[in-house]
């Protein structure tokens, strides 16, 4: 579908030299926009237009507290965004710069700080009227129970089949560890600690974006990070963001790596300091194992149309393995929380 760009831009002050498609996925999607005022970002907003209202009132209190998003272009009349055909539009300028890396230890030490201010930042955010929320909070083990139990249905169809392909042939010998492993993390979040957790972000406020990667930060020439893909920012104690970010990283390797997982831990107790307690909530979500359940669910569902069997096999295979490596982590654990 062609979008009516030139009408959309009209909503704006601004004078459009080229339009460039960065991505298009029908729902969402981003135009590079070169302007009289420079080069602009214009993306399509797959959120509902309340959603995108609580998104903005979360980014806002975020930059008002010290985190840094490419600055909003406002409309001619004065809106964050334009709509069109129920749909939601943001122009924003670009920032100039690049993605942090991870193997640069400095960099990875930004980009950790950098996730624990934008934690210590939500303190005090509350939800607006007439705005739609993003909530995970709370819902962990719900959401974990429903996500096995649906994943232990295709494994049970599959079990009392008498020929397997070759995936579930190797699915059937390695979900039953997997699936006792997920239960134990989920039972985990019953000892008090994450209720706790909970029951102060309620009180306090908290965000996680969700997506906290080197590839949507930009690193600006003078030292700022700017932070990027706001769509999924949620209402959620941090372990959610730490867990993905120290996932990300690890699964790069292959493998667990308790020095580098030390030193992550520590760069982010020295901006946003957790408790004992709370870090014992990360490590029950790293327990669970979050990227081998996601590869099959993958499987199951077909999710990504241009894979083909032998490249989800591979996935779920890489999965399953770096997956294994966790023991040493759990194991010494106690000894990595920061002091």
């Amino acid at each position: 579908m062609k979008e009516p760009l030139e009408q959309i831009l009209s909503k704006y002050a601004v004078q459009v030299q080229s339009i460039k498609t960065e991505t298009y996925k029908d729902k969402k999607a981003v135009w590079w926009i070169d302007t009289n005022e420079g080069l602009m970002a214009l993306k399509k907003i797959s959120n509902s237009e309340q959603t995108l209202k609580y998104i903005l009132s979360a980014v806002k209190h975020l930059s008002k507290n010290g985190i840094h998003f490419p600055p909003i272009i406002k409309t001619i009349d004065g809106g964050d965004y334009a709509l069109h055909d129920k749909t939601c539009y943001v122009l924003s300028e670009a920032v100039k710069g690049k993605s942090p890396s991870y193997d640069s230890e400095n960099e990875l030490r930004m980009i950790i700080r950098e996730l624990a201010a934008f934690h210590r930042a939500a303190s005090g955010f509350s939800v607006l009227p007439g705005t739609k929320p993003k909530i995970h909070l709370g819902r962990w083990k719900e959401d974990r129970l429903s996500q096995l139990q649906d994943m232990k249905g295709f494994y049970d169809r599959e079990a009392a089949q008498s020929v397997h392909n070759e995936v579930w042939t190797f699915l059937l010998n390695e979900f039953p560890d997997f699936y006792k492993k997920a239960l134990n993390a989920v039972n985990r979040l019953d000892n008090g600690e994450y209720a706790d957790w909970v029951a102060k972000a309620e009180a306090q406020g908290a965000l996680c974006h969700q997506d906290f990667t080197a590839g949507n930060l930009i690193l600006h020439t003078s030292g700022v990070l700017y932070v990027l893909d706001t769509d999924g920012i949620t209402i959620d104690i941090p372990a959610r963001d730490l867990r993905k970010i120290v996932l990300k990283i690890m699964k790069r390797t292959g493998k667990w790596d308790i020095a580098l997982t030390k030193k992550i831990l520590e760069y982010y107790q020295a901006v946003n300091p957790l408790t004992p307690s709370e870090w014992r909530v990360v490590m029950t979500d790293i327990m669970y194992p979050h990227l081998f359940i996601g590869a099959l669910n993958k499987y199951c569902y077909k999710r990504d149309k241009e894979w083909t069997e032998s490249k989800y096999f591979q996935r779920i295979k890489e999965m399953c393995a770096f997956e294994k490596t966790i023991k040493p982590i759990l194991d010494n654990f106690e000894s990595l929380i920061p002091m």
